[in-house]
């Protein structure tokens, strides 16, 4: 859904590879979307280094809230614009952004994309 509303503004990804600090290893991405000027510039050799514009992360039974939390906080501290987790057993999307604030979507709502303005995801379908 996310590679459809993209189109040409950027690439979607799924355990796509960063590193949101240098001092950190890589980690990777449940889901990811980088604009496509931040994809054409890392190296063919390397990955990116910072956050992807958005991250998602998928919620799993290993996954603790202080982890959530602090992949959160290093990932909209790097570069990223959104931070979503999405809660598979709530049904559910925490959308956070590095001003602070969170909002929670259920099915019925729709999360506005910030780089296709035109095309809002339907939570719903995120569980269908």
């Amino acid at each position: 859904m996310l590679i459809d509303a993209a189109r040409s503004a950027g690439v979607v990804g799924i355990e796509m590879a960063f590193r949101p600090r240098p001092e950190f290893e890589y980690w990777q991405a449940d889901v990811a979307f980088m604009s496509r000027d931040r994809w054409d510039r890392i190296p063919r050799a390397g990955h990116l280094e910072g956050a992807p514009d958005l991250v998602v992360e998928v919620l799993s039974p290993s996954n603790t809230a202080a982890e959530m939390l602090d992949r959160r906080n290093l990932c909209l501290g790097n570069g990223s614009r959104e931070f979503w987790l999405v809660d598979i057993e709530h049904r559910q999307v925490e959308v956070s952004t590095p001003d602070g604030r969170s909002l929670t979507y259920r099915p019925g709502q729709s999360i506005p994309l910030f780089f296709a303005p035109e095309s809002p995801l339907a939570v719903g379908s995120i569980f269908e």
